[in-house]
């Protein structure tokens, strides 16, 4: 990194660029060409180096492409706009609940590196709120929360990434403590598969839909992420599955989402009901009506109504 002036802020190289805002290198190199940002000076070497309106234009266009908006879409925009853009994007998909009063005490937590602390505060807070409402009235408004403080700058890429790990070690380990009645050798009901296609790497989600099956006594078996389409169906059809439910990210492309649900509808018996969970635009269009789709604090009504229609068969 170049040495400046101490009034100065100093510049960031291309790998300081991507290492706190996540957009690979040749990334940058390509919104250069193709968009004309970012805008690099040269440094003594001719190495790039980014300013740091630079970088935190980056971190929101980066955070508008997690929330699904395409590049060529927002990074002509200015730091202000896209600012008000992220926050409306995020409102959107905020639960109904209103947010926990302490989310700023765990992000501090996380930006401390106290992560043996804030674990066990995440623990803490399952055990007395209860996992279901963990799950949907803290944990789903802290990772909104946690995106806002990565834009935002408060948080480094690494940190996040330690973030998401306390949060899924605590709710694994919830998951796993939750005993599971078997009425006469058979697993409880309904059972569920949980996936995402191949082009879905966040399974975070997923772990939260799960965690509220759980709580509610459905029998889960996950496949975690990036499931290839044909291997959902052949799990599905070996484990006699009830129920099989995908998460869709923002990220991917709503009409590949809508035609992997088509397919599987195709593939799977009419009697196995597909669920979509997740904030994908082909959600809100009702999935073409291949798959019944629940926001993460309707799944557990989902279950209700899944076993009053099969009168009794989920026991």
């Amino acid at each position: 990194m170049n040495t400046s002036s101490p009034s100065q802020p100093v510049p960031s190289t291309i790998s300081d660029v991507e290492r706190d805002t996540g957009v690979a290198k040749e990334t940058l190199r390509v919104w250069e060409r193709r968009y004309d940002f970012p805008r690099p000076q040269r440094d003594a070497f001719g190495e790039r180096v980014y300013t740091a309106d630079q970088v935190h234009k980056l971190r929101l266009v980066k955070r508008l492409i997690d929330l699904g908006y395409r590049p060529g879409k927002v990074i002509q925009f200015g730091s202000a706009e896209l600012q008000a853009m992220a926050e409306q994007a995020a409102g959107r998909q905020q639960p109904v609940s209103a947010p926990h009063p302490e989310l700023h005490t765990y992000i501090e937590l996380c930006k401390t590196h106290q992560m043996e602390a804030l674990r066990r505060k995440l623990s803490q807070a399952m055990l007395v709120m209860g996992l279901k409402n963990f799950v949907i009235e803290l944990v789903a408004p802290l990772t909104a929360h946690l995106g806002e403080a990565w834009t935002g700058g408060q948080l480094a890429v690494f940190e996040e990434h330690l973030f998401s790990e306390s949060l899924q070690i605590v709710m694994r380990s919830a998951i796993f403590s939750i005993p599971q009645a078997h009425h006469h050798g058979a697993a409880p009901r309904p059972r569920i598969l949980l996936a995402t296609l191949p082009q879905e790497r966040q399974g975070l989600g997923l772990l939260m839909a799960e965690a509220v099956f759980a709580a509610d006594g459905a029998h889960c078996t996950s496949l975690g992420v990036q499931a290839a389409l044909p291997d959902i169906v052949d799990a599905a059809r070996s484990l006699h599955s009830d129920i099989v439910l995908l998460s869709f990210s923002p990220l991917a492309n709503p009409r590949q989402v809508g035609d992997a649900l088509k397919e599987l509808r195709a593939r799977l018996p009419e009697a196995m009901e597909i669920w979509a969970s997740g904030s994908n635009a082909a959600l809100r269009k009702r999935a073409a009506g291949a798959a019944q789709v629940y926001g993460l604090a309707d799944l557990g009504k989902g279950i209700a109504e899944w076993r009053q229609r099969t009168h009794g068969q989920a026991a």
